[in-house]
């Protein structure tokens, strides 16, 4: 999140940027060439640093003040961070007094850090709630509907899933089991509304890999026992979401197309995002006793352009649009992608 400097056209040829999601900050740059992209399940990024498909010679991680024995905590980004600091050669940290110390698997002892640099700084913000609509209120009122007493709740990334929050003041015993948290949740943890008592697994806890929100949501994580941010290998893993019951993963698209198929992730040939955590929480509360699992969109983007169509739109293009088969001399047309 942020201004990382370094994607700008400048620095081409200095740097290279070879990411597995397509942030904000990036996006320019991939979709003009001067950085790589490789699509990946976020859950799957760890066994690439593992298994030293991506080896790691330095990770550079942001950290909170050591405590009296001597551990930095990763804060509200464990997801990846995790694998990056257990693999690489050489750790460099900045120490962020903002940083919150959270609970889980966030620890790393100052043995292990090769430098430090002391910096502070506010954590980046984002406030999905100022940016609702009425359209995405409505949304979130139909979805609350269909999510039960007991469930176990995870939510994407946006405006949507803090709409359905918002609308779950009247429920009773929920739970998280989330790649990712925000402001949302606060208060339906101070109502006791969220109060992980009918998990399975972690249960009293609410579980996720980072958090994102405004500096209210870094306050409140902050030593608080009651979040423990996990490793995302462990948190996005199917196998692991569908042991808790009644799992209601709520997600967003960019478009539906008639039949059903879902894409979130690009925009015709402009990549504008990444795979990210949605196929492993849509597969896993499919597969919970009693889960749900929900894409939730307005029909159509603020500028009018539909979001329900009869068919995506169309893909990297050869240009050579038919082709004959070698073996029965069918024709077959290309429509979308590079043969």
């Amino acid at each position: 999140m942020g201004d990382i400097e370094v994607d700008k056209p400048k620095y081409e040829g200095i740097f290279h940027i070879n990411c597995m999601f397509v942030s904000e900050s990036v996006r320019a740059a991939v979709n003009q060439g001067r950085a790589d992209f490789i699509p990946v399940f976020l859950s799957d990024i760890p066994d690439l640093f593992k298994h030293h498909h991506l080896p790691i010679d330095i990770a550079l991680v942001q950290v909170s003040p050591p405590d009296a024995h001597g551990y930095c905590s990763l804060g509200v980004s464990v997801d990846i961070a995790r694998s990056a600091v257990n693999t690489a050669k050489h750790i460099i940290a900045q120490v962020n007094p903002r940083v919150p110390r959270t609970h889980g698997d966030s620890l790393i002892h100052v043995s292990r850090i090769h430098q430090f640099v002391y910096h502070e700084e506010h954590l980046p913000e984002v406030d999905y709630g100022a940016r609702l609509r009425n359209e995405e209120l409505q949304i979130g009122k139909y979805v609350a509907e269909l999510i039960e007493d007991g469930s176990t709740l995870q939510m994407g990334i946006g405006t949507i899933p803090d709409a359905v929050l918002r609308a779950l003041q009247h429920h009773k015993n929920l739970g998280v089991h989330t790649e990712m948290c925000s402001d949302g949740i606060v208060a339906l943890v101070e109502k006791d509304v969220i109060n992980n008592t009918m998990k399975k697994i972690h249960p009293n806890k609410t579980v996720t890999g980072f958090a994102v929100g405004t500096k209210k949501l870094y306050e409140y994580v902050n030593d608080n026992p009651s979040f423990v941010f996990l490793d995302i290998d462990y948190v996005n893993d199917p196998h692991v979401i569908r042991r808790n019951p009644k799992v209601v993963a709520i997600n967003s698209a960019i478009e539906v197309d008639l039949t059903g198929q879902i894409c979130a992730d690009s925009i015709g040939t402009y990549q504008y995002s990444g795979i990210g955590r949605q196929m492993d929480f849509m597969r896993g509360a499919a597969l919970s006793e009693g889960g749900k699992p929900i894409i939730a969109l307005t029909a159509r983007t603020t500028k009018g352009v539909n979001r329900i169509v009869p068919f995506f739109k169309r893909g990297r293009c050869c240009g050579n649009h038919e082709r004959t088969c070698t073996l029965c001399s069918y024709r077959i047309w290309c429509g979308l992608f590079v043969w």
